[in-house]
């Protein structure tokens, strides 16, 4: 039965509720935790609030030292974190592997940037007087993390926020808890000190408001949908609250005529159907020029024919189920409103058959043509495995579709041209382009969205200045 951890120590909530962690395969009752409120809430802020100065006061080098200890901790007991992260998100255990290794990349990533931190320095301000840059930490910061990457994202945001002297309360999505409270559990077994690293289970509307409202609550990282970040941006707000916000997308991917087709394609499968398409970087539209979409079309419904649905936990599955019964209903209404209005299914695009898929939330992967511009599937984000394809004649009319989303998180472009590379990389309205390269983060890139895909970065140095207060000191030498 797992815990809450507050201030070092596994709590039960005051309340003494309890809400059932399932596996979404099976239906099964993986474990039960704490259904927490805002009491429980405040007691993990005042722990933050206690531990705060001590740990503000440690050296950059100490704080270091005791992530890089952690990252090696938690990559020690990989297979065992993996199987839970399965059991209870869904995804395939080599894509829980993957994500456990993600999460001790961005700890070692930081850890890493320990003894790099720079203030400043300005000589000759005025006669007599030189100027100082000075980098403080916030205070305590509230993680409110997803459920489709339970622990890489709270790694994006208590990596740099730990190293930069910031104590945190995070609060993890009702659906997965316990990976992330295990992960917490392994920092503090490797020294972190008491109350700097807390996790509270519970209600968004009951923990995750509390951490949103409560005054000493000095920074929000806010991961998820658009609709959800606006409202955590408005109450933040109130108390003045500095915000990073990830929030959704509908990523534009474009084939141009010159690519190099079999790359592109697995590219596509992958960037679509990983994680069963709940992603926020997935490849969620489909720009193929006219020349090349026949071939391209023809040997992605052939691979995408390939991907093994099934339980996560069973060797060779390579899509696993929706995370609840609700995405997957809200998948196939997004898709029954394209093809009622003339999409064409070209392959999946219905639950699997079988005994074994009977207590799963389990979809076909899907690829569909022929969508109307305005349909949801173009115009919303689609938070699952389905892939909408549409051609196009030329460059201008791929980044010219690309752009009419109002989202603008992740886009990418497969070309053998330098110049439409280089074009694509200045125009296409997204924080993050590849080109020619599968949808990978990288920890020294900074990572955030523009439009209604979020603000703020996570990810590369630039992570560390939205976990820290600038301070500018004018020094005139006493007479």
């Amino acid at each position: 039965m797992a815990k809450m951890f507050i201030h070092g120590e596994y709590v039960d909530s005051i309340s003494n509720e309890w809400d059932e962690i399932r596996n979404p395969a099976t239906g099964e009752v993986v474990d039960r935790v704490p259904r927490g409120n805002r009491q429980d809430a405040r007691a993990a802020i005042e722990a933050a609030l206690t531990a705060f100065p001590a740990w503000a006061d440690l050296p950059f080098s100490h704080r270091g030292e005791l992530l890089f200890r952690a990252a090696n901790l938690i990559k020690s007991q990989e297979k065992e974190l993996a199987t839970l992260l399965t059991q209870e998100q869904g995804k395939p255990l080599r894509e829980s592997i993957r994500e456990i290794r993600r999460f001790v990349h961005t700890i070692e990533h930081y850890a890493g940037l320990a003894k790099n931190v720079r203030g400043g320095y300005i000589p000759n301000l005025d006669k007599g007087k030189y100027g100082k840059i000075i980098k403080k930490p916030i205070g305590v910061c509230g993680a409110i993390v997803p459920w489709n990457f339970p622990v890489a994202l709270m790694g994006n945001k208590i990596g740099p926020g730990l190293l930069a002297g910031n104590t945190f309360v995070v609060k993890p999505a009702g659906t997965t808890p316990l990976t992330a409270i295990r992960c917490i559990e392994l920092f503090h077994q490797a020294g972190l000190p008491r109350g700097v690293l807390n996790i509270v289970t519970g209600p968004g509307g009951e923990v995750g408001q509390e951490i949103i409202d409560h005054p000493k609550v000095r920074k929000i990282g806010f991961t998820g949908s658009t609709e959800t970040g606006k409202r955590v941006m408005e109450r933040a707000a109130r108390e003045l609250k500095k915000v990073t916000l990830e929030l959704g997308g509908s990523d534009p991917m474009i084939v141009c005529d010159d690519a190099d087709i079999d790359r592109a394609v697995s590219a596509a499968s992958v960037g679509r159907f990983y994680n069963c398409g709940q992603a926020c970087l997935a490849v969620k539209r489909l720009y193929l020029f006219d020349t090349i979409a026949d071939e391209f079309i023809e040997k992605l419904i052939e691979k995408v024919k390939k991907l093994r649905v099934g339980n996560g936990l069973e060797e060779g599955t390579m899509l696993g189920p929706l995370h609840t019964a609700y995405q997957r209903e809200e998948i196939e209404a997004q898709l029954d409103e394209a093809v009622s209005r003339g999409a064409r299914v070209l392959v999946g695009g219905r639950r699997p058959e079988g005994q074994e898929y009977e207590k799963g939330h389990f979809f076909l992967p899907t690829l569909v043509t022929d969508v109307p511009e305005d349909a949801r599937l173009l115009r919303e984000e689609v938070f699952g495995p389905v892939l909408p394809i549409v051609r196009v004649k030329d460059f201008e009319e791929a980044i010219e579709k690309a752009n009419d989303s109002i989202y603008g998180l992740g886009s990418s472009i497969w070309t053998c041209s330098l110049k439409r590379a280089e074009e694509a990389a200045e125009r296409l309205e997204a924080g993050y382009t590849w080109v020619n390269s599968a949808q990978i983060i990288y920890d020294e890139l900074p990572f955030g969205g523009v439009k209604y895909s979020g603000m703020g970065k996570e990810h590369g140095y630039e992570a560390l200045d939205y976990y820290m207060e600038t301070k500018a000191v004018v020094i005139a030498p006493g007479i």
